[in-house]
């Protein structure tokens, strides 16, 4: 009796934390509403899934019982386009998307001839039955499928996105990618769980599964109440990257066939002095939201031509390419001892860092010390 209170009311406490996440990201005032939507879609079907396990279905009909579990084949359909979403600043919903909510109707018409078409007595022995009916056994084979697929291609959008935006960006979104990296890493342990739960709860050790339930339902707590967290200290939390930009890897194979000559190489010499002439003189890299088409326009380069020479040509990222001349610019900030009474945090602000964090990381990864160590050590 205790465990079953024990998960009820951790499962209450999520659902309601997870509603309230549902309002406050359709109301907030954002550019990414789209994004915000779809996670709150995300999470209403995460709550409708959790009342499955209450076990508050008296006063509901049979077959919406049975409909109920079907909707968590739309969970992960909408979490994957809510990461395409956060990732690319131009996603929109297209006729196309309709196709990731096909598993779920394949799990609806595969109960059609022996549970949504049959009588009520016909429908009351196939739930009680219905841990050894081959429908419920085939829905659970297509939802473990279906988790597999859809957290990998998550994680291989948000790769290739951490690639772009480094090739082309260096604002601060990277620890943006990297959170929702860390979330979605989080929801692949969740689902874990959840497997060895349904594993466990066809054995001989059913009560394994049960401390398993609860252990999800305080692990789901723990989630959405970290996206919560987040979202409520950085309501403007993602920038998204332009899905039109391509990695440098591709333009340089699309490039293949036609060898560099003499030529090529001295325009490339030319632009390189054309470039550190410009980070130098006219210190682009303060802007703490410099991108790649900023210095484009800046110096006359194609933006096209520009990433292959940074990317490419130097073996560097764009985001570690201008986080250089800010760590430079930090580093004789440290040493001016007229600005001795600046402070780490005036520091990292005044050469384009918008982050603590990932002025730390870059200082440290330039310098091998800390900011303050740094500054010690003078």
């Amino acid at each position: 009796m205790d465990k079953i209170n024990l998960s009820g009311t951790i499962a209450v406490i999520t659902i309601f934390i997870s509603l309230f996440l549902s309002l406050f990201l359709i109301t907030v005032k954002t550019a990414h509403k789209l994004s915000n939507r779809l996670f709150a879609f995300f999470l209403v079907l995460t709550v409708i899934d959790m009342s499955v396990n209450l076990g508050y279905s008296s006063d509901i009909s049979l077959d919406a019982r049975l409909f109920r579990s079907s909707v968590f084949f739309l969970q992960l359909p909408t979490f994957y386009l809510y990461v395409l979403s956060v990732c690319y600043s131009d996603f929109r919903l297209k006729p196309k998307h309709l196709v990731h909510i096909i598993p779920f109707l394949i799990a609806n018409l595969i109960l059609l001839p022996r549970f949504y078409t049959v009588d009520q007595a016909s429908k009351i022995s196939f739930l009680a039955k219905s841990s050894s009916m081959p429908e419920i056994q085939l829905n659970h084979i297509f939802i473990h499928i279906q988790i597999a697929l859809y957290i990998i291609a998550a994680f291989m959008i948000l790769k290739e996105a951490k690639k772009i935006y480094l090739e082309n960006y260096a604002g601060a979104s990277i620890e943006s990618l990297n959170w929702l990296f860390q979330f979605t890493l989080a929801l692949s342990g969740f689902y874990f769980i959840a497997l060895l739960k349904n594993i466990f709860k066809f054995t001989e050790y059913p009560y394994i599964s049960e401390w398993l339930k609860i252990g999800l339902f305080l692990f789901e707590l723990l989630i959405i109440s970290w996206y919560l967290y987040k979202a409520l200290n950085n309501p403007t939390l993602f920038r998204n990257i332009d899905s039109k930009l391509k990695l440098v890897k591709n333009i340089i194979y699309e490039e293949k066939n036609s060898e560099p000559s003499a030529a090529n190489e001295n325009e490339y010499s030319e632009e390189l002095l054309k470039l550190k002439k410009y980070m130098i003189d006219e210190k682009p890299f303060l802007n703490p939201s410099l991108t790649i088409q900023d210095v484009s326009d800046g110096i006359g380069i194609p933006v096209r031509d520009l990433s292959v020479l940074i990317n490419h040509k130097l073996e560097q990222h764009f985001y570690d390419f201008v986080n250089t001349y800010r760590i430079e610019k930090a580093m004789d900030l440290l040493k001016d001892v007229t600005k001795n009474k600046l402070t780490i945090l005036e520091i990292l602000y005044d050469v384009g860092f918008n982050s603590k964090s990932s002025f730390n990381t870059a200082f440290k990864k330039h310098t091998g010390n800390t900011p303050t160590a740094y500054r010690k050590n003078l």
